[in-house]
């Protein structure tokens, strides 16, 4: 029974440490997104800074990417930034490759 209890334990660790990187992943990708929209948008320094914690935060209005997308084109059209969904969503795509890679150097 030790052994069916010590796997069972290795997959919750396993489970629990695998979602644990995707969430880092996804707020690193995030993050990475609001500054390339802060850059479209004009914004620097600081408030670069600023508007990438916001698309941070946008993520948890609802599960998936279609709230982050939502905010970045809103403010783009308030801006009149000329970026399509489908090109946010690439960017997306983009930086979660950059985000995983630098949390695997990390450690």
């Amino acid at each position: 029974m030790d052994s069916f209890d010590d796997r069972k334990r290795a997959a919750e660790g396993k489970f629990a440490h695998d979602a644990n990187l995707k969430f880092r992943a996804e707020a690193r990708r995030n993050k990475l997104v609001g500054l390339w929209a802060a850059s479209k948008l004009g914004l620097k320094d600081d408030q670069a800074n600023a508007y990438a914690k916001e698309v941070v935060a946008a993520d948890f209005v609802e599960a998936g990417d279609a709230d982050v997308v939502r905010k970045i084109a809103a403010d783009f059209a308030a801006k009149g930034v000329k970026i399509t969904d489908t090109e946010i969503r690439k960017e997306l795509d983009n930086q979660l490759v950059v985000a995983v890679e630098q949390i695997a150097k990390e450690g």
